[in-house]
């Protein structure tokens, strides 16, 4: 196939999302049996003038066995070889909310992005920390004096972008099937990311959140951060609440002393802070987990993936699987108490036939 442009070989560049926050919303879907196929898009790429491109037949491979469309303008590899943008390269593709619900007026239109369909950086580049940190939600994801960081994709990609694009989705999927009209679901992790910091946001309003890091209720206290231990490890420790406070220093032999006497006097926190550094890094981890097990002291260690896998209550709920050959985590929430294996990606080309069949074009 050659570019219709320069006359250029075209370089297959099929559209694998597999590891993008749309796919994640889509995979979150499919793993809940909320969605009965995907099928995956096969673009092109001229090496030349820079422009993906999709012939006609080939448009239809977004199309899902029921009654809309899923397509995702989320940038990726494969799209900063076509302008480098996010918003509105479905348009540029002939595959834009407008053409596609000329096919399905019923279509529920999903774009995930990350700055949005509109405003200033719409056509810009980006990734995860760059939208959290744009949004405020970054904010308060470290020490005072510390670079903010979060876990990778965590906040931005998979909780203020795949998860408000499955709730945008399943929303308009609700209202088709009482309109009969789809609609357009524009998920932004910018968006997202901000929504999430509404408790966040109702706390600094009444007082108990300060703009300051490090000075308020969740992100201050010595009671309510992670410590390092003796072999390398972390804890944590969050015990908000006065008796599972009181649980946690008696455990430690600190109910008497002074330095942890006034839980909620900010004046105290870094004293008491740098005491229960120098205690938690006296010992390991595991010796600390062994301490506090079975307790009201809400302290817990921080496990890698296989750790947690190993872990007797994620062992016991069967959190972890290893279906597939790879370590991964089954399906969540559930229902009625079934734990189930995620569902296996489908194959390049699996449902080819059946989407042509479907089209009336095989």
């Amino acid at each position: 196939m050659k570019c219709r442009f320069c006359d250029t070989p075209l370089q297959d560049v099929f559209l694998d999302l597999g590891s993008a926050p749309p796919s994640n919303a889509f995979l979150r879907a499919k793993d809940l049996n909320a969605a009965e196929s995907w099928f995956p898009l096969r673009l092109y790429t001229c090496a030349h003038c820079h422009l993906v491109q999709v012939d006609e037949v080939q448009k239809h491979d977004a199309l899902f066995s029921g009654d809309y469309v899923y397509f995702s303008s989320y940038s990726r590899s494969w799209l900063a070889h076509a302008e480098r943008y996010v918003a509105h390269a479905a348009e540029r593709l002939g595959l834009g909310p407008q053409a596609c619900q000329g096919w399905n007026p019923r279509l529920v239109y999903g774009r995930m992005t990350g700055w949005g369909q509109e405003g200033p950086r719409a056509l810009q580049a980006g990734h995860d920390l760059n939208y959290v940190a744009l949004s405020g939600a970054l904010w308060y994801a470290s020490l005072p004096g510390q670079p903010p960081l979060t876990p990778p994709t965590l906040l931005g990609d998979i909780g203020g972008g795949a998860l408000y694009l499955v709730a945008g989705m399943l929303a308009g999927l609700i209202r088709a099937g009482r309109t009969g009209l789809g609609t357009v679901v524009d998920a932004a992790i910018v968006d997202g990311s901000a929504h999430m910091m509404t408790l966040v946001m109702l706390m600094q309003s009444g007082g108990m959140f300060r703009a300051e890091r490090g000075q308020s209720l969740l992100d201050g206290p010595h009671w309510s951060r992670s410590y390092a231990c003796a072999d390398g490890g972390f804890v944590t420790v969050q015990c908000l609440e006065p008796r599972f406070y009181a649980e946690f220093l008696s455990l430690l032999s600190l109910s008497t002393d002074s330095d942890f006497a006034r839980q909620n006097d900010p004046a105290t926190w870094p004293r008491a802070t740098g005491r229960l550094a120098a205690i938690f890094a006296g010992q390991s981890r595991d010796h600390w987990t062994a301490l506090f097990a079975g307790s009201d002291a809400c302290v817990a260690p921080v496990l890698t993936p296989a750790e947690a896998a190993a872990d007797p209550h994620l062992a016991a709920r069967s959190t972890w699987t290893r279906a597939g050959g790879a370590l991964q985590a089954r399906p969540a929430p559930r229902f009625d108490g079934r734990a189930l294996d995620p569902a296996e990606a489908p194959l390049r080309d699996q449902h080819r036939a059946e989407i042509l069949r479907l089209l009336g074009l095989a």
